[in-house]
């Protein structure tokens, strides 16, 4: 019997750093029980810095596009949990999704704002790599029990 998989959107500004991080985290670390998706406020351009660290990590994601979160929600699709992962005033301009979606936020620094050199730059944007690596993975911890979504 197949395992039905709990639906995740992260949603950041421009769907250019964080959430791809985290929604590639997730589909690697939470395969078996969940799939993710991510989206931004006003999409933008992906990050080069975030590509080349999350490749340091072994995931490939120079091929993914940045989508639209209202074009999600005129669209009609449903989650089961809406994970923004902006600060917190930027995450009160995500829209709410219709249905029994679990509302999570978590506050990661914008890689795009990093100021330095190119060192500098891909070092805060491993910290940032790291941190949501270690929330997506308490995250599957945490939501593979019933519990977490009552």
């Amino acid at each position: 019997m197949a395992t039905v998989k709990h639906k995740v959107l992260f949603v950041c500004i421009h769907n250019s750093a964080r959430s791809q991080m985290a929604e590639a985290f997730l589909n690697k670390l939470g395969q078996e029980n969940f799939e993710g998706e991510s989206a931004g406020i006003e999409p933008g351009k992906l990050n080069p810095n975030v590509v080349q660290v999350m490749q340091e990590a072994g995931i490939d994601i120079s091929n993914n596009e940045t989508k639209d979160v209202f074009s999600m929600l005129k669209q009609g699709k449903m989650f089961d949990a809406v994970v923004t992962v902006c600060d917190a005033a930027s995450a009160e301009r995500c829209p709410v999704f219709p249905g029994k979606s679990k509302r999570v936020s978590w506050s990661f620094p914008d890689p795009s704002q990093f100021k330095g050199s190119k060192e500098d730059i891909l070092e805060g944007t491993r910290q940032v790599r790291d941190e949501i690596k270690r929330k997506v993975e308490q995250f599957v911890e945490d939501a593979s029990d019933l519990k977490y979504w009552i």
